[in-house]
């Protein structure tokens, strides 16, 4: 294929998109901006979709994390522990940090790149309070052996979606079955807002704390009257309008990253399902000799395709990025993040032993992604596999 090229994403954001804005701001008189109605419709819409009964528009999906562990604190204001993923987007981490939890760390499995599920039951203690579940590019990171788990030993499932928006567990999407969920709307994800990100939960006193959380933790903010009014009562040499219930950001979002928003989610499940073809057909296409091909399919919806080698040879993984770079393709190694968080410069002093992070180190060190978007031709799928499966 002559002046082949392939991108590492495309803007999911098309004219449509841009055409439904500019007829919101051509509005006479001009519609109000910040964090108002098309904010509240596409939270409620987003809510429809996903099949939960609260969701919250924040600005990023950085923020989604963070929002969620803050409120998490309001439950559990003595800490204790997370358990995370190495193979994680920072944010993820950083949140738990920020929250004064403290982070604790289990290995992944090759099948979904979720949890392994026997070091998992191991690292829960009486201090564990939630289990912060990545789903990895598209792949579902759900088990019942986790569900059960996490009911067992009476332990919160929070699930990251924000690379795997309408992955599916069985007939849920992801992100309507832990306790809370996060969504990133970032350009190059499933959908976009341009930035944005969002909290769903079915749990009312979650949703209530962190509608005051995404405002500076304005108790205003929330819709419910009877716990407003417990703030009021319990303060009441303080306007009633200027009552914040403790350490927060502005993580809030405006009309127009809505506007957008709720055009993009009208093509969501269409654009999703060719992004699964374009998966199905390069996994059963690609040499599974040279890499791994056995993940977990069911539910998968991926915006990138997964590359990582059976062997741990360095020499053959420089082979193989030098000869991607030579035909045009462009690759981030190590996956979700980069790869193992715990080989990050904030934790270089934690005296980490890697040998107890086998599976992640492996995806660290030889493993890529690729870009998986709706308008991806088949023959660049087929020359892409033709370029990966003929490096020896």
């Amino acid at each position: 294929m002559k002046n082949f090229k392939l991108p590492l994403m495309s803007d999911n954001i098309d004219r449509e998109d841009i055409n439904n804005l500019v007829s919101f701001l051509q509005q006479d008189p001009i519609p109000r901006l910040t964090n108002g109605e098309k904010v509240v419709e596409f939270e409620k819409e987003w809510s429809k979709w996903l099949g939960v009964k609260h969701s919250l528009f924040v600005n990023s999906g950085a923020s989604a994390n963070e929002l969620t562990m803050l409120a998490l604190k309001h439950m559990f204001p003595d800490g204790g522990d997370i358990i995370v993923p190495p193979l994680t987007w920072i944010s993820d981490v950083n949140s738990v940090l920020f929250a004064n939890f403290n982070p604790v760390f289990v290995d992944i499995n090759f099948d979904n790149l979720s949890f392994n599920l026997d070091l998992l039951e191991l690292s829960i203690t009486e201090k564990t309070r939630a289990i912060f579940l990545t789903h990895v590019l598209g792949l579902n990171g759900l088990t019942d052996r986790l569900l059960d788990i996490c009911e067992r030993n009476n332990i919160l499932l929070i699930e990251d979606v924000c690379e795997s928006h309408g992955a599916m567990f069985k007939d849920k999407r992801l992100g309507s079955i832990g306790f809370a969920s996060n969504f990133s709307f970032y350009f190059a994800h499933h959908m976009s807002t341009i930035e944005g990100g969002m909290v769903c939960t079915n749990n009312e006193d979650f949703y209530q704390t962190c509608r005051a959380l995404r405002s500076h933790g304005m108790v205003r903010e929330m819709t419910d009257e009877k716990r407003k009014n417990e703030y009021i009562e319990k303060y009441p040499d303080l306007n009633k309008d200027f009552i914040f219930m403790g350490k927060a950001h502005n993580f809030r979002s405006d009309e127009i990253h809505a506007v957008i928003g709720l055009s993009q989610l009208k093509k969501l499940d269409v654009n999703n399902q060719k992004r699964i073809f374009n998966f199905n057909h390069f996994v059963d296409n690609l040499d599974g000799s040279k890499y791994h091909t056995e993940f977990e399919m069911d539910g998968q919806c991926n915006y990138a395709f997964i590359v990582i080698m059976k062997s741990q040879d360095f020499t053959l993984r420089d082979t193989i990025e030098k000869t991607l770079t030579d035909n045009g393709v462009e690759y981030r190694r190590g996956l979700s993040g980069g790869g193992n968080q715990l080989r990050q410069p904030y934790f270089r002093d934690k005296n980490i032993d890697y040998d107890e992070y086998k599976v992640i180190d492996h995806v660290h060190n030889f493993s890529w992604y690729i870009g998986n978007f709706p308008t991806l031709e088949i023959e660049k799928i087929d020359k892409l596999l033709e370029i990966l499966n003929g490096i020896k």
